[in-house]
């Protein structure tokens, strides 16, 4: 806002989204403040407050409360908190091809894929589930521990091993889901 006339002004092109979001520059992050922080942002800039003001301030409401979405929805998650933290040190993002050469992990996520591609049974369903939550929360743990080490590289390599287990997540909601 401007501090003279209080008019909404533009989002900052590329704007730092921890900042934004009133959280350390860290893996690990307070989710009940960003939830605080995310609803007081999106109260003040909310484009539903701004229906009677000026169409550029309306629409830079718009751009605001989307940056605000994206802001929330990428430190949130796990792996886009982490992925762009990589982005933020300068890292090549966090491909699954970084694990490749891990072949024991390969083969485990081979054998979610198989288990996934036969006919739906709900108890083996509901015991991948459980195995992806718990690599996850595992995964999460060595990430954590990988950045407040400051081993970038070590945590590009986890977090890609969390996108395998975000695809086998997605892969399993919409086997899931009635057809």
């Amino acid at each position: 806002f401007c501090p003279g006339c209080q008019a909404l002004q533009p989002p900052a092109p590329r704007p730092d989204l921890f900042r934004l979001m009133d959280c350390d520059r860290s893996f690990r992050i307070d989710a009940q403040q960003l939830q605080r922080r995310f609803r007081s942002l999106q109260r003040a800039v909310h484009p539903d407050r701004f229906g009677q003001r000026p169409p550029k301030e309306q629409y830079y409401s718009e751009q605001h409360s989307s940056l605000i979405n994206k802001a929330y929805q990428t430190l949130l998650n796990p792996l886009s908190r982490g992925l762009y933290l990589l982005e933020l040190n300068g890292v090549e993002p966090a491909q699954e091809t970084d694990c490749d050469a891990d072949s024991v992990f390969l083969t485990e996520i081979m054998e979610i894929n198989e288990k996934l591609a036969e006919p739906k049974n709900e108890d083996i369903l509901k015991e991948i589930e459980t195995l992806i939550k718990v690599k996850q929360e595992q995964l999460t743990k060595d990430v954590t521990a990988a950045f407040e080490r400051d081993d970038l590289q070590e945590a590009k390599k986890l977090l890609a091993k969390m996108k395998y287990f975000a695809n086998l997540e997605d892969k399993l909601k919409n086997k899931k889901m009635p057809s």
